[in-house]
């Protein structure tokens, strides 16, 4: 399965939107830094990725979520994941990336949010 990333409408919060499509992984990392590093040079600070129709995800693809987050809160931002399900919720919940990055529409601010 090939992936795609692609800007779609901002969520009610004003975050810039990425809806992630396909397999993440070592050959389509590269794909994903582009686009969140673009969002940061336009200067956005605060980023949802929708992981909706992510079907895997890699160690290669958790270190991009991480490092997009690291980036964005040296800016003061953050970069938050929301849909995630099956094999990717899995692995998110495993690596405790799950609490860190989570996505709650019911949070103003996602960066103040504590693990569960």
């Amino acid at each position: 399965m090939t992936f795609s990333v692609s800007h779609v409408e901002r969520d009610g919060g004003g975050a810039a939107r990425l809806r992630l499509t396909g397999e993440l992984d070592l050959s389509t990392a590269p794909q994903l830094t582009t686009a969140i590093e673009e969002l940061a040079a336009a200067g956005e600070t605060r980023v949802l990725l929708d992981l909706t129709d992510l079907t895997f995800c890699d160690s290669t693809g958790m270190a991009v979520f991480v490092r997009g987050d690291n980036q964005a809160a040296a800016e003061g931002g953050w970069l938050r994941l929301t849909g995630a399900s099956g094999r990717v919720e899995r692995v998110l919940r495993v690596t405790g990336l799950a609490d860190v990055l989570r996505h709650d529409p019911e949070s103003l601010d996602p960066a103040s949010q504590t693990a569960q």
